[in-house]
């Protein structure tokens, strides 16, 4: 390699404004959010850091590693994967490609936990509630219920065994007491349970959707009968395995909500709660 074939120097400022118009013109619209987090990855330091030092050389090597990493954003794979974590619910968990990305939209769940099992849930003879997250991926969901209301007893089950490492690994790094079982929805199961919260697959694949999505695993993605045949299994499965007054929390799309609570109401649930994408559900 001779002088001419290497990339010219550039400081952080100039790097961020150009990898900002690539993406922008790749029709990314989180461009120069995204520029910043791939830089600030790259270098080990915070998006503060980039402001302070915006004047500041890149080393060729620093530079090499970000331009490959902003290829990979040019092509859509999503930014959670580039730099291997996402936040959710104000904490930092790990995420592979053999898990779903945590959405701020799945917060929602948490939030009505908070609210509908203290009044609703609460023990009257010392035992702790036993909450299920099915479909787990990263463990979001169960790790922060566990994390927020220690008193629940949480167990984490996913098909996926590659899923369930990478929910261990998660659990370990923020001090969460779970348990962890491999199982199709509920099948492998075996006691009684107050809670039951699941994201599951609950996209139909002729839906328009990003093309970020294209590299998310579709096992955690899709689903039959119009994206709703997964959450309707569970369902089924839940009026076996929840206590009287049981919870099931899902999250589904707004245009799949009006059929799922109907096909609930039929197994003898009844809404007790819905936002823009979960559906708190109450077994009689």
């Amino acid at each position: 390699m001779n002088a001419n074939s290497l990339p010219p120097v550039l400081v952080i400022n100039s790097w961020l404004q150009s990898a900002s118009s690539q993406l922008k013109a790749a029709n990314i619209a989180s461009a120069h959010l995204d520029a910043e987090l791939i830089l600030a990855h790259t270098l080990r330091k915070n998006r503060t850091y980039l402001h302070a030092h915006s004047d500041d050389i890149l080393e060729p090597r620093v530079q090499e590693i970000a331009d490959a990493r902003l290829a990979l954003r040019l092509d859509h794979v999503p930014i959670a994967y580039i730099v291997g974590y996402k936040e959710f619910y104000g904490r930092r968990f790990s995420v592979t490609t053999d898990t779903l990305i945590p959405r701020p939209e799945s917060e929602s769940i948490i939030d009505s936990l908070k609210e509908l099992v203290p009044d609703n849930l609460l023990p009257f003879n010392g035992t702790r509630l036993r909450l299920v997250d099915v479909g787990t991926g990263s463990g979001c969901l169960g790790i922060t219920a566990k994390l927020e209301l220690p008193e629940l007893e949480v167990t984490l089950m996913d098909i996926s065994l590659p899923a369930l490492t990478v929910a261990t690994t998660n659990a370990k790094r923020l001090h969460a007491n779970v348990t962890i079982r491999k199982s199709d929805l509920l099948q492998n199961y075996p006691l009684p349970a107050d809670v039951i919260v699941a994201n599951l697959p609950y996209v139909d694949p002729l839906w328009e959707r990003s093309p970020d999505t294209n590299h998310e695993p579709t096992l955690a993605l899709f689903a039959d009968d119009g994206g709703k045949a997964l959450i309707n299994k569970l369902i089924d499965q839940s009026v076996a395995i929840l206590n009287p007054q049981g919870l099931l929390l899902l999250e589904a799309d707004p245009q799949q909500h009006a059929p799922i609570i109907a096909f609930a109401g039929q197994k003898g649930f009844q809404l007790v709660r819905k936002q823009e994408y979960c559906i708190a559900l109450k077994l009689s």
